[in-house]
């Protein structure tokens, strides 16, 4: 489900942080909105339904998690609320001042919760301080180590975020040119081009040092070969978005870059396993699964109620992009 978030949030994310960019005129933002307007609220399930099942499956997990991240998750709160009502809000009032502030409002919004995302995916790749009182609580910054008492922020989580802010904004452009006419769509498509460079150099960084950041994250591949198949899609997945932009496919250029983001985030859970929240202080004190999911018998209610809700939910996603499929069209009202 975090996965599924990363790829559909995650374009509509990426739409904003292009936004300014591709789109010059007043039309032609209108145009880059409504690309994301049908579906950037009902992206946003999955990470409610990510929630949800932490919630049942890793109570521990959610509860030390909320609270130790709470001023992330605070301010992760607060963008998500600003990017909703700049979507929401801009067409409301006619005025010079209204629409371009509302369009900075959205491309910083989304700008800004990239880079969280993937600062906090950057947090429990590299551990938090959990000791033996089981709590921990991050402040925003300490000394921009990695071992220790960190906070939040430090080089690795911030390279981390660095690297999601490019790959989102290069998968928002290859949406751009899959939905768009005219000169937004070559806009975005020439942008790709140089985004693509930028995530290949972070791709690279983030292969360098990961493994020096959390090394049982570099040997579980060797233990387990399989399970270079998620590295191996990516990689594949990184290439076939420079080659399909180039040929001018850009659906398939965008299904890459669905497999790129697919491929880097089951890399990183197939490293980590059976880790779910490292500690970077004491390894014995780091939760897995094992330690932090509930009951067997509330795992199976849980996975009763969790199959024919998830099951709507995947045909209510499947009828609503069948319906707006294709390039979108401006229409007298909204965006």
């Amino acid at each position: 489900m975090i996965v599924t978030y990363a790829v559909l949030d995650g374009f509509d994310l990426g739409v904003g942080i292009v936004h300014l960019y591709v789109g010059r005129t007043e039309t032609e933002r209108r145009t880059v909105l409504r690309s994301v307007g049908p579906v950037w609220d009902g992206n946003e399930v999955w990470l409610i339904a990510g929630g949800g099942a932490l919630f049942f499956a890793f109570p521990k997990m959610y509860a030390l998690a909320f609270s130790g991240f709470y001023l992330p998750l605070i301010m992760v709160l607060w963008l998500l609320i600003l990017r909703g009502i700049s979507i929401e809000f801009r067409s409301h009032i006619e005025s010079v001042v209204w629409h371009p502030f509302w369009d900075v409002a959205f491309a910083g919004a989304s700008a800004m919760l990239a880079i969280f995302f993937g600062a906090a995916l950057g947090n429990i790749v590299r551990g938090v301080p959990l000791g033996g009182s089981g709590y921990f609580f991050l402040p925003l910054f300490t000394d921009f180590t990695t071992g220790g008492r960190v906070g939040i922020l430090d080089w690795f989580t911030i390279l981390m975020g660095l690297s999601s802010l490019v790959a989102l904004a290069l998968h928002g452009a290859l949406w751009v040119t899959l939905k768009t006419p005219g000169e937004p769509r070559e806009r975005a498509r020439h942008l790709a081009g140089h985004l693509w460079w930028a995530t290949l150099v972070m791709t690279v960084a983030l292969l360098a040092v990961v493994p020096l950041v959390q090394p049982h994250l570099g040997a579980r591949f060797p233990d387990e070969p399989w399970g270079v198949i998620f590295p191996v899609i990516a990689a594949a997945g990184l290439f076939a978005i420079r080659w399909f932009n180039r040929m001018g496919r850009a659906r398939d250029a965008f299904l890459a870059s669905c497999a790129y983001i697919a491929g880097m985030l089951f890399s990183v859970a197939f490293g980590l396993y059976p880790y779910v929240l490292p500690s970077n202080l004491n390894t014995a004190a780091s939760l897995t699964i094992y330690n932090s999911s509930t009951t067997a018998y509330g795992l199976e209610v849980g996975l009763a109620w969790f199959i024919p809700g998830i099951l709507l939910a995947i045909g209510y996603f499947i009828f609503v992009y069948r319906s707006f499929a294709g390039e979108v069209r401006l229409d007298e009202e909204g965006y």
